[in-house]
């Protein structure tokens, strides 16, 4: 799985991660929070995961306040999202910045480390 992540276009990944949290809602199901995702570098994007009562969408950035921003290298959030560079290293070391609550920012980690993005 993790080839697939550190291969696949932004696109891709946004529509894997919809995908993957929504076919295994138990570990957000008492969830309600909207983490916006800034990344910079060759690959500029901006969009939010809404995490809401067992469900999860992938949008582009949009009118709905983000309970937590991250601000990362593109590079930096494949990483991120396969295990690979940990939230407290990334943040640790300026690779990852965080706007907003920081207890948010740990919980996705955690949320993270119980699907198979990271093979």
């Amino acid at each position: 799985m993790s080839e697939q992540v550190t291969n696949a276009s932004l696109a891709e990944i946004k529509q894997y991660i919809e995908k993957e949290l929504n076919e295994n809602p138990a570990p957000i199901a008492d969830v309600n929070v909207v983490y916006q995702f800034d990344l910079t570098g060759d690959e500029e994007d901006s969009f939010q995961l809404q995490l809401n009562g067992g469900q999860a969408k992938v949008v582009p950035t949009s009118e709905t306040t983000a309970d937590c921003t991250l601000v990362m290298s593109a590079d930096s959030f494949r990483k991120f999202l396969t295990g690979k560079l940990s939230g407290t290293v990334a943040f640790m070391t300026g690779k990852l910045k965080i706007k907003g609550e920081l207890a948010k920012a740990m919980k996705l980690e955690q949320i993270l480390k119980q699907y198979n993005i990271n093979g």
